[in-house]
């Protein structure tokens, strides 16, 4: 009995539209999903300054985010997998 296994190949997540709200940021992707993280999940990006959170940039065509004046880069890819560097903490009410 001869088997082939086929996989499909699907294409790395990629963003067409980044912002942030309220020290969320959030990614339009193109496949239409909307998903936001917190940005106190990342080291850098839990310093910084609202102002400096809304300066956020696409590049390598969607596939990474770029903070340039905190020197900071974030794949898209890893954020879609859930690949944070601090855990979740929950805001007090």
């Amino acid at each position: 009995m001869n088997t082939t296994t086929h996989s499909i190949e699907m294409p790395e997540p990629a963003a067409i539209r980044v912002w942030v709200e309220k020290r969320t940021v959030f990614l339009e992707l193109t496949d239409g999903r909307i998903i936001g993280f917190p940005a106190d999940r990342f080291k850098i990006l839990s310093r910084a300054t609202d102002e400096q959170l809304q300066d956020v940039t696409l590049r390598l065509n969607g596939h990474a985010l770029r903070w340039e004046e905190l020197d900071e880069d974030i794949t898209v890819p890893g954020i879609v997998a859930g690949n944070f560097q601090l855990p979740y903490m929950k805001e007090a009410s």
